[in-house]
């Protein structure tokens, strides 16, 4: 059936009525619109009532005009969701896989990032020179334990020296190339390094056996060790520095007393090896062959108070100095004492009645200010008869 066969069909609108009716019910949604959506007048007081009751009436009217479109918009996105699902898990699917790689990247990174930090953590005192490197290859048997690392000679690296890894001592380098060098570990058989007990500073060596934990040898002093003693390098020897960790002492199923190394916490991966030689490299040579008042050529200039004390003590120095001279000088200046001479009339013939006996007082004789020889006795003067002279002995006949 048509349209124009129903009921309706005799119906006819004026067109100006409803031209009008289309007019004043867009002026009416005008002016509500505009009662809605002003906010610039100056007295917001006179329209707040009738503002206040069109929004009561059109939120209503407002939610449920837009309950069909949410319905709608739910309706369709369950639709999608289900004609699509196929494709959205297997996109899922892919998205888990890469995050999952990334995830196994970023912890590997974290676990190699704090063993870094604990290496850079490693410091000896004094001072020594370390280069990094990698445990590329390890060897093993019944009694050998060794590592290929993967730095050499090249930088720096020789026969003897110390390996480290973050929790303590390895071993030691017993071969090197120019890019690769082979340590042998603490365990290996061969290995021999001098200890000292931390607590009792007292000595031991520390031998390897082939098991995880060496065995100590040579434990000076009766009760020197207990269980949980830290055990560290003596640097007896000169072949390690004194003081690196090397574990916990324990005693073994055989009696022996034994150590468990730091080592043992985690994988021996990355190490440090010490560039040491003897403890000669520790010590600053230039400081040691300065001159004795090199630190005083730097010292700012004294004040005029330290200037006074320093010219009073060199004036005092310089005068005591002068007074030793003096004396020293006098001492080589003066004649050495003369003998007592005999008695004259004991070596001379009896001589007339009418000789004098002026020789026979030899006690006041003076002995001449100028000797010809210092070591023969200078003739005497008699005091009180000075013109007669002395008769040498022996010269009387």
């Amino acid at each position: 059936m048509a349209f124009r066969d129903g009921p309706f069909e005799n119906l006819k609108v004026p067109l100006a009525w409803t031209a009008a009716v289309v007019v004043i019910v867009g002026i009416i949604g005008a002016v509500m619109l505009l009662l809605g959506d002003s906010r610039g007048q100056s007295n917001p007081d006179d329209y707040g009532a009738a503002r206040a009751g069109f929004e009561t009436g059109a939120a209503p009217v407002g939610g449920a005009l837009s309950a069909p479109v949410r319905w709608t918009g739910n309706a369709v996105d369950y639709v999608k969701g289900y004609f699509f699902a196929v494709s959205e898990n297997r996109r899922l699917r892919q998205q888990v896989l890469e995050l999952s790689a990334w995830r196994d990247d970023a912890l590997a990174l974290k676990n190699l990032n704090g063993r870094y930090e604990q290496m850079l953590g490693v410091k000896t005192e004094p001072p020594v020179p370390m280069v990094t490197g990698l445990a590329i290859t390890d060897a093993r048997g019944p009694f050998a334990r060794s590592r290929l690392l993967n730095i050499g000679a090249a930088k720096g690296v020789r026969v003897g020296n110390p390996v480290l890894s973050e929790h303590g001592l390895v071993g030691r380098i017993m071969g090197a190339s120019s890019g690769h060098s082979r340590m042998l570990l603490l365990t290996d058989v061969a290995s021999r390094t001098p200890v000292l007990v931390e607590r009792t500073d007292a000595r031991a060596m520390l031998t390897g056996d082939g098991s995880g934990s060496p065995r100590m040898d040579y434990v000076r002093g009766a009760g020197s060790i207990q269980e949980g003693d830290r055990i560290l390098t003596s640097g007896d020897g000169g072949g390690f520095p004194r003081g690196l960790p090397i574990g916990i002492a324990a005693k073994g199923v055989d009696g022996s007393w034994r150590v468990k190394l730091f080592s043992d916490r985690s994988a021996i991966d990355y190490v440090r090896v010490l560039l040491f030689q003897d403890f000669s490299q520790l010590a600053d040579q230039n400081a040691l062959n300065a001159p004795p008042l090199a630190s005083l050529a730097a010292a700012p200039p004294p004040t005029p108070a330290q200037a006074a004390v320093i010219q009073d003590v060199a004036t005092r120095r310089a005068a005591a100095a002068a007074a030793t001279a003096e004396r020293v000088r006098a001492a080589n200046a003066a004649p050495p004492p003369a003998p007592v001479a005999a008695p004259v009339a004991a070596t001379t013939a009896p001589a007339s009645t009418t000789t004098r006996p002026a020789a026979a007082r030899p006690a006041t004789a003076q002995p001449r200010p100028a000797a010809p020889r210092p070591t023969a006795p200078a003739p005497v003067q008699p005091a009180a008869t000075p013109e007669a002279e002395p008769t040498p002995a022996g010269a009387a006949e």
